[in-house]
């Protein structure tokens, strides 16, 4: 026995349940800190966050888990987090119980995430009212392609834009 745990139950990641809020599952591991970056939050928001990373997984060899107290995810922020994440799940807990359960989907377009890296794209132009769109083009690794110049763009520089 190890604090009062049987040796096989002291072997396993222990992580405290949140009351409300947020817990993003099943991310690739070592893309936490990027998921942190998307959803806006630095930990001096006064957020309780939990972040558990390169912990064993069953469905996934390794992954990370965030857990965010007391916030709800925009439909925006989930978006932006399947670029980074795409086999994330979304729990929305209440009262320490799951309410909603959802898989992140990278849909087969996608406007207005990240700017488009060729800066003579007509989404690029100040005077333009064109937003940039973009159609998946692979999901493993990601890769986007403009639909107004056909430029491509790659997922280090998805995460660098969205980190940012």
């Amino acid at each position: 026995m190890v604090n009062g745990l049987s040796e096989k139950d002291s072997s396993k990641i222990r992580i405290v349940k949140i009351k409300d809020g947020t817990v993003i599952d099943h991310i690739s591991a070592g893309h936490a800190l990027e998921v942190l970056g998307i959803i806006g939050l630095t930990g001096k928001e006064g957020n309780v966050l939990t972040i558990a990373m390169n912990i064993s997984s069953s469905r996934i060899e390794r992954k990370d888990i965030v857990k965010v107290e007391d916030r709800i995810l925009e439909d925006e922020e989930v978006a932006r987090i399947a670029l980074v994440a795409p086999n994330a799940t979304i729990n929305v807990i209440e009262d320490y119980k799951v309410v909603k359960k959802t898989r992140v989907q990278l849909p087969s377009t996608i406007t207005d995430v990240v700017r488009c890296p060729n800066t003579r794209c007509v989404t690029n132009k100040e005077r333009e009212p064109i937003h940039a769109k973009y159609q998946v083009v692979s999901q493993k690794p990601i890769r986007l392609k403009c639909l107004y110049c056909w430029n491509h763009i790659e997922e280090e520089d998805i995460v660098a834009q969205l980190v940012d």
